[in-house]
């Protein structure tokens, strides 16, 4: 004859059913707004054609920008401009795949990815270079970091000046070699977007004048009472 289960273990059994699953439910939720918490924000601001209206709406985005700039002696406008021929300003941009039989997706073109589009060969180098070695592609103060270390280095290894959006942008696709050996020549279409990149930084320019005093810079860090 089986022998008969002691009632405090069907008492277990009970609880384990009852609360046990339940709390894993409950654990599951709480990973999932967590993770959903911290995940990158993939929508763009609602108008990227005025930069005014962009940092209206993301507040951190000009201390982020202004301290680049101060840092990589590279302006607002043509650190904004360049990223919004790259990105749109969406945070898990990347490039569109290939296509394969012209029906199926192939594989993406480069590794290029966030605000930017940098590439990881590249976004490694600017990590080791500046010290920065927790930067993430998909964190607009990071990536307006990049942009602005990127330009300076175009200053320093291509002679261009930190304010010829033109020149910049070009550097910034083809790289300090590829434009060094000027790959951007024959490149019809590619001029036409640099140019395109200027005229943004320009009406940028324009715009930030009129309501900068708006937004308030980030101070220096001070440490008291030195």
């Amino acid at each position: 004859m089986r022998p008969s289960v002691p009632h405090f273990h069907i008492a277990f059994s009970m609880l384990r059913k009852n609360v046990f699953r339940p709390s894993i439910f409950l654990l599951i939720c709480i990973i999932t707004v967590l993770v959903g918490g911290c995940a990158h924000r993939q929508t763009a601001p609602k108008n990227i054609n005025n930069i005014c209206q962009i940092f209206r709406q993301e507040r951190d985005w000009y201390k982020s920008a202004y301290r680049s700039s101060e840092k990589w002696s590279v302006s607002i406008p043509v650190l904004m401009a360049i990223m919004h021929q790259e990105s749109k300003y969406k945070a898990g941009a990347k490039p569109a795949r290939t296509t394969c039989l012209c029906f199926f997706p192939g594989p993406r073109p480069s590794s290029a990815y966030g605000y930017a589009q940098a590439v990881d060969e590249t976004w490694e180098r600017y990590k080791a270079n500046t010290g920065n070695w927790g930067a993430d592609r998909a964190n607009f103060a990071d990536a307006i970091g990049f942009v602005g270390w990127y330009s300076n280095l175009s200053y320093a290894i291509c002679k261009i000046a930190r304010d010829d959006t033109y020149n910049l942008y070009l550097a910034y696709h083809e790289g300090h070699d590829g434009f060094n050996r000027r790959t951007y020549q024959k490149k019809t279409w590619l001029k036409k977007v640099a140019w395109k990149v200027q005229s943004q930084a320009k009406r940028y320019s324009s715009q930030l004048a009129s309501c900068e005093d708006e937004f308030e810079r980030p101070r220096p860090c001070c440490l008291w009472p030195f």
